[in-house]
């Protein structure tokens, strides 16, 4: 942390409690000029105002609190400060497992005493399930994905890692692939499912065709040709004159729209003419994508998760996708 931050977080966090003990202690005081208890002088349909103080318990614990906190703040530090005990919450610059891993080692080598909760929390999580997972990776996704116990931790993870793009049941949104169906960018075998979660997928992007194919109108006639490969009724001129133009398309999506797999090459361009679309099938949608291009990316997981977790969700994403 800079100094500038850490100034920043001492200045707001003692301002903080300093100020709720002068505005206690303010509150504490009597300003009406009457004794506490007695008569205000005030009634209001029948129900006599009276000059009544904080509640003493209220006051008391509200006090305790302040003191409660400037002592976890001498414990436990604050900013670059890490207090009489010398903790911290987690190894500031970790970026993933393996870095922290390789630190926790350093720590116990050294005997620092510096080790985290979150070192010690992950050693215990890695003494208790690490047999299960290394169980798990030494079998083959195919046979994982029809073990309901595999599946169940399978699901768990995907929740926690996978669900904020794909959601909670793998159906995908606008912009992130149906995981649940036999439509894949880069291959739905076991092998290729595991390469994308581990090393993640930069889409090669399709560039704005905009000027390259007639302007607005351009636009208009190849999306509705490309409407007409999954069998929707479209305007036939239009579909006519797109055909024509599609042939600059057909270098990633092939030449029938059926995709780079079709022609052997993973390099992420979707099937046209099975209906399911990446970013919406309506004509608006299509021609938004026609008109600017598109381009998607999804991080490696391999320095996050694991090979071995990796290998069971991976054995999950698979089974979703099996009849």
């Amino acid at each position: 942390m800079s100094s500038f931050w850490n100034i920043w977080v001492w200045v707001l966090t003692l301002g903080t409690l300093v100020g709720c003990f002068i505005l206690l202690r303010w509150c504490l005081k009597n300003f009406a000029g009457v004794e506490e208890g007695e008569s205000m002088g005030h009634s209001f349909d029948g129900i006599e105002e009276l000059n009544n103080p904080l509640p003493k318990w209220w006051s008391t614990f509200f006090l305790l609190t302040i003191i409660w906190a400037f002592g976890y703040i001498a414990l436990y530090g604050l900013g670059n400060w890490t207090g009489l005990l010398g903790w911290k919450s987690s190894n500031q610059g970790i970026l993933n497992i393996a870095e922290s891993k390789a630190k926790t080692t350093e720590y116990l080598a050294k005997d620092s005493g510096v080790l985290v909760q979150y070192d010690r929390e992950v050693a215990k999580a890695d003494e208790k399930y690490g047999p299960i997972f290394k169980a798990y990776a030494a079998r083959s996704i195919e046979d994982l994905s029809t073990d309901s116990d595999a599946l169940k931790v399978g699901q768990r993870l995907f929740i926690h890692n996978c669900s904020q793009c794909h959601g909670s049941d793998a159906h995908g949104t606008t912009g992130f692939p149906n995981l649940a169906d036999k439509d894949w960018l880069y291959g739905g075998t076991p092998e290729k499912i595991k390469e994308s979660i581990m090393h993640g997928r930069k889409a090669t992007g399709m560039m704005a065709w905009v000027g390259a194919i007639g302007g607005e109108e351009g636009v208009k006639e190849v999306a509705a040709y490309v409407i007409s490969l999954s069998g929707r009724t479209v305007n036939a001129d239009l579909a006519t004159a797109g055909k024509a133009k599609f042939g600059l398309c057909a270098g990633c999506h092939g030449p029938d729209g059926q995709g780079s797999l079709a022609l052997g090459i993973p390099m992420g361009a979707p099937n046209l003419s099975d209906d399911i679309w990446l970013y919406g099938g309506s004509q608006r949608a299509i021609e938004e994508s026609i008109r600017n291009g598109r381009a998607g990316v999804m991080p490696p997981w391999k320095d996050i998760l694991g090979e071995e977790k990796v290998h069971v969700i991976s054995a999950y994403i698979y089974s979703l996708s099996q009849d």
